[in-house]
């Protein structure tokens, strides 16, 4: 048996809806009357883990040992729990393995502090189920938040793209309640929220679930939060383009909060492999679908991900993904090398590319990239666009923020967080820009 934890530490890796669920489970560790700390004084530390990057596991079992490590060194024996999509993969064998005291998935976090409880108590606290009914319903609500905030409306996919562990470890497609969705955003602006990222798996694969006839999608979700007082920003993100409709699309043409950004993963600029990867659209597909997007908003950002290396991918191949990014000029992007998930069909894949090969053409496909970024940052130069201050930047007098294409920005000046100010773009950097302020704008 331990003593109940009365501080807690969450540590959350990986994509934006794991910080979003690392929030939720400080509200609710919080709600308990536990009070946050650093990782080295807390008596419950969670890890709360992703699955996608490589290697995931074993960093997992790595963090665990140099915690206990750390812990030791100062007498402490601190609780440990691992949440998230390492923990839905791994379930039984992360206890065994590792001797942790809880293990809960990412569809279950929610249960998260009669867990701990049971752990305290000397029992078994694993739960990985992944149920039905919505966890939503069953956490606190909102605190105070800061300037920008995640909003998850949606999770799990339906894809089964051929590298892809998701759908194994979050589950089928799931959307949250319309009101629901539009209640927690509320909070969020009174919380202090300026800007809402909606998060999902698929997020552009929302729907309310009312008949079909009469079925409302993310665009009409984002038309009506756009009506919320006080919320001046929307983005969402992640995107398939399968899921991205014409609705949608308009949008960004229409809906002056929903800023002009958009993150859409393509993986690869060969239809052949795209074909293997079972993404559902070709090369030409996407270039039209983006050609769409900017018809309807020509100063978006585009942003993607990338994989090199995939199984049986040639140089001809990659040749293609590299012609791809010249054509759409990306401001931003994420690219890695590939690496098999066990239990995903690529895993089982001949024709391995060598891991020499991959690197090279990582680094190549990274330096294309990075060109595209600056070209991008350097031709905003001049353009005068809202700032949204998110916090104070490293110089005394200096603030940080995000342009509307997602641009990091830094200005002197005496700007509160969560400032909207009016700015000249005056320099670019490879990845943010400065500016100078012109004027406060109004709330």
């Amino acid at each position: 048996m331990k003593t109940p934890p009365k501080t807690f530490h969450v540590k959350s890796f990986g994509c934006q809806m794991n910080v979003y669920d690392g929030e939720r489970m400080a509200e609710l560790m919080a709600a308990q009357g536990m009070t946050a700390t650093a990782a080295g004084e807390a008596d419950l530390v969670v890890l709360n883990t992703c699955h996608i990057r490589e290697r995931a596991t074993e960093k997992v079992y790595s963090d665990i040992g140099r915690l206990r490590k750390d812990a030791r060194k100062v007498g402490r024996d601190p609780m440990i729990a691992v949440a998230g999509c390492v923990a839905q993969a791994e379930g039984a064998e992360i206890v065994a393995r590792a001797k942790v005291d809880v293990v809960v998935g990412p569809q279950a976090y929610h249960n998260l502090p009669g867990l701990v409880a049971q752990a305290a108590a000397g029992e078994a606290a694993l739960d990985t189920d992944m149920p039905l009914a919505s966890k939503f319903g069953r956490l606190p609500a909102r605190r105070r938040v800061g300037p920008s905030a995640f909003l998850t409306v949606q999770e799990g996919c339906d894809k089964f793209c051929t590298y892809c562990v998701v759908p194994y470890t979050r589950g089928a497609e799931i959307s949250r309640p319309f009101a629901a969705i539009v209640d927690e955003a509320r909070a969020l602006v009174d919380a202090g929220a300026r800007e809402i990222t909606l998060l999902g798996q698929n997020v552009n694969a929302w729907t309310d679930g009312t008949e079909e006839h009469n079925r409302r999608g993310l665009h009409d979700l984002i038309r009506d939060l756009d009506r919320i007082p006080g919320l001046s920003r929307i983005r969402y993100t992640t995107s398939h383009p399968n899921d991205m409709t014409q609705g949608l699309i308009d949008a960004h043409g229409d809906v002056e909060s929903l800023m002009p950004f958009l993150h859409l993963p393509v993986q690869s600029g060969s239809t052949r492999i795209l074909k293997a990867m079972n993404r559902s659209h070709g090369r030409d597909d996407y270039l039209r679908l983006l050609d769409r997007v900017r018809a309807a908003r020509p100063d978006i950002a585009l942003s993607g991900d990338f994989i090199v290396g995939f199984p049986r991918e040639t140089s001809d191949d990659f040749a293609d993904t590299l012609s791809l990014v010249d054509a759409v000029g990306y401001a931003q992007a994420f690219s890695f090398k590939y690496s098999p998930r066990p239990g995903t069909p690529a895993a089982d894949m001949d024709d391995e590319v060598p891991e020499a090969v991959m690197d090279e053409r990582l680094q190549a496909l990274q330096a294309a990239l990075g060109r595209d970024q600056q070209a991008f940052n350097r031709a905003s130069v001049g353009r005068t666009c809202t700032v949204l201050i998110e916090r104070p930047g490293k110089l005394p007098g200096q603030m940080l923020g995000k342009s509307p294409w997602l641009q990091s920005v830094h200005l002197m000046g005496d700007h509160a967080i969560g400032d909207l100010v009016e700015v000249e773009l005056t320099a670019a950097g490879p990845v943010s820009l400065s500016g100078t302020a012109r004027r406060l704008l109004a709330a």
